[in-house]
């Protein structure tokens, strides 16, 4: 107990460190949630404990990205599940209306989840969907199609409440892109549709990092 008291205490210590290290602007935001992330003990290695970053920009619709704009930048002082007032009023009258006795929750789910990441990642790792499927993809319009629609998702859907993950913010980001020549019932997958702001997944990157 000691020993774990101890190193929880270790853990406290960096945290404070690094923190200090971001809030002086000589840490960027990228490693300061990069390093949150492993010391909440995430790891790419576990799908179900996969380090989460958040929907930074909140514009996948304009021709041209103005990040000198603070409007296209997504409310950080709010979770997912709150960036929508009509979205939250509805999961507030659910919770409100739940049988007593029983255990009330807001959001019906989590902001990272392992479907969550195989959602991201199919065109990598396509062998986790149909191993989570059961040998098949799952359905065609649940599918990562288009950087804004599952943003667009994200804030209207009741079950969408992801945040996304590290791969957005590093290159390469062949990752977006269907170089495994997957094909399904529909026909052959393409690569993710990216915002008419980006150019290229290098530029998509680029900019959601910048």
């Amino acid at each position: 107990l000691r020993a774990n008291f101890d190193d929880a205490e270790d853990v406290l210590r960096d945290v404070r460190r690094m923190t200090a290290l971001w809030q002086s602007g000589c840490l960027s935001n990228f490693h300061y949630l990069d390093f949150l992330n492993c010391a909440a003990g995430r790891s790419t290695n576990d799908f179900s404990q996969y380090p989460v970053f958040p929907w930074v920009l909140a514009d996948y619709r304009s021709e041209r990205l103005d990040l000198e704009d603070p409007r296209v930048y997504r409310d950080l002082e709010k979770p997912v599940g709150a960036l929508s007032e009509k979205r939250l009023a509805y999961f507030r009258e659910r919770m409100a209306s739940m049988p007593e006795g029983e255990d009330k929750f807001l959001y019906g789910t989590h902001y990272s989840t392992p479907a969550y990441v195989i959602y991201w990642l199919l065109r990598a790792m396509p062998e986790r969907m149909l191993r989570l499927h059961n040998g098949h993809f799952d359905a065609w319009a649940r599918l990562f199609r288009s950087v804004k629609e599952s943003w667009e998702s994200v804030n209207d859907s009741t079950a969408s409440l992801m945040e996304l993950i590290p791969e957005f913010f590093i290159l390469p980001g062949n990752w977006l892109e269907n170089s495994l020549g997957i094909v399904m019932a529909e026909g052959p997958f393409a690569d993710v549709e990216l915002p008419c702001w980006a150019s290229s997944v290098t530029d998509f990157i680029c900019k959601m990092r910048a």
